[in-house]
């Protein structure tokens, strides 16, 4: 009996983690809710997606420093797959996560609507404004963001969010 009742929770719990990680398409066929880089790989996405991934490419020296100081991050992102910012940053994002062996597992991705609300509220409390929002974390603690655009690349906005090197978006509402 306690066999079959540990099965039992052990099928909910994969269940509930399988619908926690499922987006959805709005009305207006925006992914909203929490995303993966596969629901980004299908159409209608895939061809924003792939050719920004595909071309861009990564500062390899910096990307290096990256893949130390990527160590003990996470990331949550919030983007719009309608957003112009997002279609850029979001691929290139992925390609240089990648390319520094960054777990996946340690990145949290919520599409938002045009409104930049997210089913269940998953925005709320992180001061959203502008698309796409990368806020990086260390041990739990918020370290900085990385809001809309690039001052430099991507990848060199990263290490010094991560290095905590001065880094100020002009866009960055972190504390």
């Amino acid at each position: 009996m306690k066999k079959l009742f540990l099965f039992f929770l052990l099928c909910i719990s994969i269940h509930c983690i399988g619908q926690q990680a499922t987006a959805t398409k709005n009305a207006s066929g925006d992914l909203i809710g929490i995303t993966v880089k596969t629901d980004l790989t299908e159409q209608p996405y895939a061809n924003w997606f792939k050719k920004q991934y595909d071309s861009y490419t990564v500062d390899e020296k910096t990307a290096k420093k990256l893949k130390k100081a990527l160590k003990n991050i996470t990331i949550k992102a919030f983007i719009g797959t309608w957003c112009r910012d997002s279609k850029r940053e979001v691929p290139r994002l992925y390609k240089i996560i990648e390319g520094a062996n960054f777990d996946v597992q340690n990145i949290e991705m919520i599409g938002v609507n045009r409104a930049k609300r997210a089913p269940n509220s998953l925005e709320k409390g992180f001061e959203i404004r502008r698309i796409p929002t990368f806020i990086f974390y260390e041990k739990g603690e918020e370290i900085g963001r990385y809001i809309e655009f690039s001052r430099e690349s991507l990848e060199k906005d990263m290490l010094k969010i991560i290095t905590k090197k001065e880094y100020k978006h002009s866009y960055d509402y972190s504390k």
